[in-house]
């Protein structure tokens, strides 16, 4: 099945249309295997030029433990925050450790500075996972754009709730 890089997970949300115009972005993005995160990082500025943010900052980090202590730097400075990295399964326990290291640690974020952080870290079992949901030609999803969105919209929801 061939989709085209902009292509929403089978059970994504309908944002409808955001508006993001004014708004300040920075994507944060790790630098382990490279193809996945270059599909990632291109699918997170189309989400966010699609919406009116064209120059985002973009950071990268070595790998996804490092996403956390980037995005608590950044957090004051933008509106929202992308962090974007890959996990591949080995044969070790240290899978488990980055994984729960870069979801915790981007939680904390968002909750304890109130900025909204899109969590586009694949935690995949084999290559061709990640592959299927990096953005590029080929994928199945673009996991991404759809962390661009999904910040870019709580940014909105919150900024409407807003007393």
């Amino acid at each position: 099945m061939s989709t085209t890089n902009g292509a929403a997970g089978q059970a994504s949300p309908d944002l409808g249309t955001l508006n993001g115009t004014g708004l300040r972005a920075a994507i944060v993005a790790s630098r382990w295997h490279q193809v996945v995160m270059d599909g990632l990082v291109a699918g997170a500025l189309a989400g966010l030029s699609g919406a009116g943010i064209d120059h985002p900052t973009v950071v990268r980090v070595p790998g996804s433990f490092e996403l956390p202590v980037a995005c608590s730097r950044l957090a004051g400075q933008f509106d929202l925050l992308v962090a974007l990295g890959v996990v591949i399964r080995g044969g070790t326990p240290h899978f488990d450790y980055v994984c729960n290291a870069a979801t915790n640690g981007l939680t904390q974020v968002a909750v304890s500075t109130g900025t909204p952080v899109g969590f586009g870290v694949l935690t995949c079992d084999d290559e061709a996972q990640a592959l299927a949901r990096c953005g590029i030609e080929g994928s199945i999803e673009n996991k991404g754009r759809e962390a661009a969105e999904a910040a870019l919209a709580t940014v909105l929801a919150l900024r409407a709730t807003a007393c």
